[in-house]
């Protein structure tokens, strides 16, 4: 019965203490604010942005609008690389080459001088005159050997040297510059998509009708006829890049007329959107007639 009782006193006695802890817990809780947080790992700081700049040789008028480099010059196309590179130096690694010690030139070895023979003994007896005549044969003596050179020590390897210099100015035989090849389309009057089959469909009325008012006199006068081939680049604000003709009327008057008809047509409308993504110059390329009557017109 004792030992009951006094389990049951220290039970008591147990939950006494664990309220009396777990109510000043709570107070503090509450009271003060206490809480019990994980602490928190910072986050890495970003990366610091990198600045690239590289020097150009060459320079242009017009400024890019998205350029992948910074320099001391604007360049704006012209190249033939797809893809963005670095401009190289088109002068040759003087200073990494005239850096390198040059080791002097040896001298070409001498030949060693060879001992004289020793005199020939006197004989005691007298020679005839038959043999005092004849001459003695003479024996060749052996040509001298060349010494062979040593290795010297501390000799450079100057064409490896050349060569890691050059490596590291880039320099090559095939020299670019940095300019990226602009994106060219070519059509022509068998061009079947909407979107460039519509603007040439204008831009040869335009020319046809610019053409037969400033039909030219002299082939009119001299009654010729004809018939070439003309490629037109335009840039995508509608100005003329260039004019070649692919095949000659066989009149230079008729082809040099062509050109200026075009000329006097310039400028054409602008690109759409549609052909500006895709196309920084566009190449029509079309057959043009020079008929009887003053007629100028297109295949």
């Amino acid at each position: 019965m004792n030992s009951a009782a006094e389990i049951s006193a220290l039970s008591n006695s147990d939950r006494l203490g664990l309220t009396v802890f777990g109510s000043a817990l709570v107070h503090l809780v509450i009271v003060l604010g206490v809480t019990f947080t994980l602490p928190r790992i910072a986050p890495k700081p970003d990366p610091l942005p990198n600045l690239e700049i590289v020097l150009v040789q060459s320079r242009s008028d017009e400024q890019p609008e998205k350029a992948d480099f910074l320099a001391q010059a604007s360049q704006e196309g012209g190249g033939e690389s797809e893809a963005s590179q670095r401009p190289r130096s088109p002068l040759p690694a003087q200073e990494a080459i005239s850096a390198v010690p040059v080791a002097p030139a040896a001298s070409p070895p001498q030949p060693r001088a060879e001992p004289a023979p020793p005199p020939e003994p006197e004989h005691l007896t007298r020679e005839t005159p038959q043999a005092a005549a004849k001459p003695k044969a003479v024996e060749p003596r052996p040509e001298p050997r060349p010494r062979e050179r040593a290795p010297r020590a501390g000799m450079l390897d100057l064409s490896l040297t050349d060569q890691r210099a050059q490596l590291s100015a880039e320099i090559s035989e095939s020299w670019e510059q940095y300019q990226k090849r602009p994106r060219r389309t070519f059509i022509s009057a068998r061009t079947r998509a909407y979107k460039y089959a519509a603007y040439m469909d204008a831009w040869r009325a335009k020319v046809e009708r610019i053409g037969n008012l400033n039909y030219p006199e002299e082939a009119k006068r001299r009654g010729l006829t004809g018939d070439l081939i003309m490629d037109v680049a335009l840039n995508p604000d509608g100005s003329i890049d260039s004019i070649t003709i692919k095949r000659s009327s066989g009149h230079a008057v008729l082809d040099d007329a062509a050109k200026r008809i075009v000329t006097l047509s310039a400028p054409f409308a602008p690109f759409p959107d549609d052909i500006r993504a895709d196309t920084d110059i566009l190449h029509i390329n079309r057959t043009w007639q020079f008929v009887h009557g003053s007629t100028w017109r297109s295949k």
